[in-house]
């Protein structure tokens, strides 16, 4: 299959899930697969949040916006052009998925069968239904890949690379278990925001968008703020009220309610709208419910500082204070090219022998 066979196929997969913009109320366009697939993926949306409780409709549907957007034929171009794709014998790619946020392994997944070669899934047993199901419908509409894919419940076996995803301790293990195999080992990661106390109500609220999207569990929410000296945080508090449903969520409320408990009982001081606490903390890997906020007296020390400490951050958000800066509201919507960890993908799956 061609290179641009593969891409004329994803762009079917993003024009299929960008019919469902919302559970309620999905868009029944002319896309192929539908009479096969739509209501199926209707029942997996509903049933989604059954096989794990964070996995709300809203979320599912988040998701599939979210790669519908990223899966057109411009940006596909771009993203692929820098790169030299050439006729090779095909390798065997192990992915091992994280499930903290639904679809979070399928880049990975992507840009194996773009790159030529053959995806062996391991999946998070967080996120056991929605990327199965989505190769089923790349398979119907380009049984090409029927060779390429492959998913696995037990142990790795017969693979030629690693990408696997999971915690620091996990790491470790991974390190030492693929330590012959070329691979790529992601960590834990947080994202920060820096704010100046010039911040627009319309930026506020956007933030608000990075810090509670998938209730805050993917490594591109923002979980540490870092505001000026006596900074004020009235207009934080009423420009991120308008996510307050977020506490109707039974788990989100009870990791609120837990946190909250923890942090009052070590005597620690706290600010607290009802739904989200924040907390002045060093550290950037706040527990849901809550954010770390650090003071500055210099602009220059917290980019400094943010090098320095440059592999445990994903994203950082500000109004472009520091290259590479996101814009506010953005952490959740990358694009194809804002590669996880800073590690280029395609580049490392070219270069496999």
């Amino acid at each position: 299959m061609t290179l641009e066979t593969k891409k004329s196929k994803f762009v079917e997969l993003g024009k299929f899930l960008g019919q469902f913009r919302s559970f309620e109320h999905p868009i029944k366009d002319t896309v192929e697969g539908n009479a096969l697939f739509f209501d199926e993926c209707l029942s997996l949306i509903a049933l989604s949040q059954s096989h794990n409780g964070w996995y709300t409709p809203e979320q599912v549907c988040f998701a599939f916006q979210s790669w519908s957007k990223a899966l057109t034929k411009k940006n596909l171009d771009q993203w692929l052009s820098k790169y030299e794709f050439t006729e090779k014998h095909p390798k065997t790619i192990a992915l091992i998925l994280a499930g903290n946020i639904p679809l979070v392994g399928f880049h990975d997944f992507l840009s194996v069968l773009i790159s030529g070669h053959r995806v062996m899934v391991k999946t998070s047993s967080s996120d056991q239904y929605l990327l199965p199901f989505l190769a089923k419908y790349l398979l119907h509409i380009a049984p090409e890949f029927n060779d390429k894919i492959t998913f696995v419940e037990g142990k790795l076996e017969n693979f030629d690379a690693v990408i696997a995803t999971g915690s620091n301790n996990t790491a470790r293990y991974f390190d030492y278990y693929f330590k012959d195999k070329p691979s790529i080992i992601r960590k834990n990661r947080n994202s920060v925001a820096i704010l100046t106390g010039q911040e627009t109500r319309e930026q506020l609220e956007a933030l608000g968008e990075d810090i509670f999207r998938y209730f805050g569990l993917g490594c591109r929410n923002v979980s540490k703020l870092f505001v000026p000296k006596n900074y004020v945080f009235d207009a934080f508090f009423e420009a991120i009220f308008k996510y307050k449903d977020v506490i109707e969520y039974e788990k989100y409320a009870n990791n609120y309610d837990y946190n909250k408990a923890v942090f009052l009982m070590s005597n620690f001081k706290l600010l607290d709208n009802g739904f989200l606490t924040i907390k002045e903390d060093f550290g950037y890997s706040s527990p849901i419910s809550s954010t770390f906020y650090e003071y500055y007296d210099d602009l220059n020390e917290v980019t400094r500082r943010l090098e320095e400490d440059n592999e445990k951050i994903q994203c950082i958000v500000s109004n472009n204070l520091t290259p590479n800066s996101i814009l506010f509201g953005m952490t959740q919507t990358p694009e194809l090219w804002d590669y996880a960890d800073n590690i280029d993908t395609i580049s490392f799956l070219l270069t496999i022998k």
